[in-house]
């Protein structure tokens, strides 16, 4: 999920939405709901032009080779050289990724995407001398050079942890081997993405008398449906199809696997991750504190899912349940313009400027809104272009989880945003472990907002039902899949060779136990065995924790931002400007939240608990 004529916002509250049935052909799309991608290139073949540039620019980098610990002036140029040729190079893949992402089916941009992969393994082995010589740096030694060059300081924090990871680099051919490795070791993910998004034949089935391509976005949509037997064909039609390249996708996380291993054996760690983790300067305990706090506590998602199964009316609560509406015929569908006006609505508590640039989000096309065919799946924002701005991409269904996606997404937009306007290039990106605090806590204020405007109590149901889906979904459910995670790369470690029967079983099994299967809560069918291999995150490595600590994290802020003083809002978006000036544990810290701690945690349990009272008072009040 990371890195013009402005409209005034009412414009697009008045306009009028394309029904989502005919948003099938992209070129059919009203240009307002599409990204502009030429705010970083006006046309393909600049982009082209800019790329050759820079492909003979970056030769220019081995003329620091052997000298950069010689001066301070010099290491400070080989630095800005270096960190300007990166800037250059990410907006560049930028542009390639996004517009492969609006229609995957289009090679030209799937090979641009691979050309800029090439590039970035080129660049790596040209400055696979750099570390090696940066880790001969005594610590004195570069203490000095902060002192004579003071622009230097840009790049103290990556300095210093560069030297703290010292044990983890090798030599120059080392380095050299393990850039070039780069070239391999995303095949998996790409094969992944491509597979699942432009060839994979998705099944149709017939719906009310239609006939539907089951593919990503119409099976978001119609698992939420409130006819029960259209919930259950559309999952056991999808993963049933999926179960079909069982072994293809199995090969591929196998494979994803075994690359992410040779990396950390290649990088001495103990365990991919530590590997993962130690970007962040994270303590593999918190990985697994979150794991064991989570199981720790599965009465709390029990008592959820058997409030589901109560205010559906149900005997028995299937895993095809989960996403149809909690309250009948509550009209929760809001088309973009409503949601638009919710969203900047509930930003209130951070302010105007804030507000501001959520404005020029929505009018000045960074967000390319709606599905079509071949477009990628899922939803993110792109806040890698420094110079431009940031970009989202979302599949917006109508829904009131659409409407909380996309503040979700915003979220991580302006922590992009306000990131790169605040810290310099070298220091604008910031730690995913801190990355989904600002779009969840986006989220909280949307729940917050919209019950503060309903007092209906269906409505009021379902808004609440709402925020514990998010708890379900970015809490539970992540951690189950980080739970999966480390059970697959514990066994490859060990040397096991693992096929697409083991990923079913292993992912099977650990579902039912979250889900309560053997003691009735909740019904996980024999196909869902299936669902991993259609999980892109299980291609990050170790990503998905992040999403349940970040919510935790945003639990206890957004009490803060709603309910605090304005001094606590304005740590908070200090925060959002700090990019990786911190360790990520430490900027959470500055901003009130202690991860050291099992506080967050304990606060996020007793909301969610205290919500399920709140529900469960209501039901009982309603006769239920």
């Amino acid at each position: 999920m990371r890195k013009k004529t402005q409209l005034m916002i009412a414009t697009m509250l008045f306009s009028t939405t394309v029904a989502v049935s005919q948003m099938k052909v992209r070129d059919e799309l009203p240009e307002k709901y599409k990204w502009n991608l030429s705010d970083l290139y006006a046309t393909d073949e600049a982009w082209r032009a800019e790329k050759e540039k820079i492909q003979q620019k970056m030769q220019e980098v081995t003329r620091y080779q052997g000298k950069l610990t010689q001066s301070a002036a010099t290491l400070l140029e080989a630095l800005s050289f270096n960190s300007t040729l990166i800037k250059d190079m990410v907006r560049l893949s930028s542009y390639a990724s996004m517009k492969s992402d609006q229609d995957t089916r289009v090679t030209k941009y799937a090979g641009m995407k691979q050309e800029m992969q090439q590039l970035f393994a080129e660049y790596g082995a040209l400055t696979s001398f750099m570390e090696p010589e940066l880790l001969t740096l005594q610590e004195e030694q570069l203490n000095r050079f902060f002192t004579q060059e003071k622009e230097l300081t840009t790049y103290k924090f990556y300095l210093t942890d560069l030297l703290r990871k010292r044990a983890h680099r090798g030599s120059e051919e080392v380095e050299k081997v393990l850039a070039y490795s780069s070239l391999m070791s995303g095949n998996a993910a790409n094969i992944f993405s491509t597979f699942s998004n432009a060839e994979f034949p998705h099944a149709e089935i017939d719906l009310n008398g239609e006939r539907i391509k089951l593919n990503p976005a119409n099976f978001a949509l119609y698992r939420a449906s409130e006819d029960r037997n259209v919930r259950s064909k559309v999952f056991e039609t999808y993963f049933r199809k999926l179960n079909e390249f069982q072994r293809t996708f199995g090969a591929q996380l196998y494979g994803n696997i075994n690359a992410a291993l040779f990396a950390t054996k290649a990088r001495k760690y103990e365990s991919t991750l530590q590997r993962a983790l130690d970007d962040g300067n994270i303590p593999t305990a918190v990985f697994h504190n979150l794991i064991k706090n989570v199981n720790g506590n599965l009465e709390t998602f029990h008592r959820y899912l058997n409030l589901r199964k109560r205010m559906m009316g149900l005997d028995t609560l299937h895993y095809y349940d989960l996403y149809a509406p909690l309250v009948e015929k509550v009209d929760l569908a809001y088309t973009v313009e409503e949601a638009v006006e919710n969203i900047l609505k509930s930003l209130k508590p951070l302010g105007t400027d804030y507000i501001n640039v959520s404005k020029k989000a929505f009018n000045e096309r960074w967000i390319d809104m709606y599905p079509n065919e071949g477009k990628r799946s899922g939803a993110y924002s792109n806040g890698s272009a420094y110079d431009v701005h940031p970009y989202i991409l979302m599949n917006y269904n109508g829904k009131y989880n659409d409407m909380s996606t996309l503040t979700h997404e915003l979220g991580h937009t302006m922590h992009s945003y306000l990131t790169n306007k605040k810290q310099h290039f070298a220091n604008a990106d910031y730690s995913i472990f801190v990355a989904e605090v600002a779009s969840t806590l986006n989220e909280e204020l949307l729940n917050d907002y919209m019950l503060q405007q309903i007092k209906d109590d269906k409505t009021r149901l379902a808004i609440l039902g709402n925020y514990l889906e998010g708890a379900k979904g970015t809490l539970f459910r992540q951690t189950q899949f980080a739970e999966f995670e480390s059970m697959i790369h514990d066994r490859v470690a060990k040397g096991e060779a693992l096929t697409g029967e083991d990923f079913d079983q292993m992912y099977l099994e650990l579902t039912r136990r979250y889900y309560g299967h053997d003691k009735n809560v909740c019904i996980v069918d024999d196909y869902i065995k299936s669902e991993w291999s259609y999980i892109p995150h299980f291609y990050y490595n170790f990503y998905v924790y992040q999403y349940a600590t970040s919510f935790t994290a945003s639990t206890a802020l957004s009490e803060k931002v709603l309910r605090g003083t304005d001094e606590d809002r304005r740590r908070y978006l200090d925060f959002l400007s700090a990019g990786s000036t911190k360790y990520p544990v430490e900027l959470l810290v500055d901003a009130g939240v202690d991860m050291n701690t099992s506080e967050p945690f304990d606060l996020t349990i007793a909301k969610i608990n205290k919500v399920m009272a709140e529900m469960e008072a209501i039901l009982t009040r309603m006769g239920k």
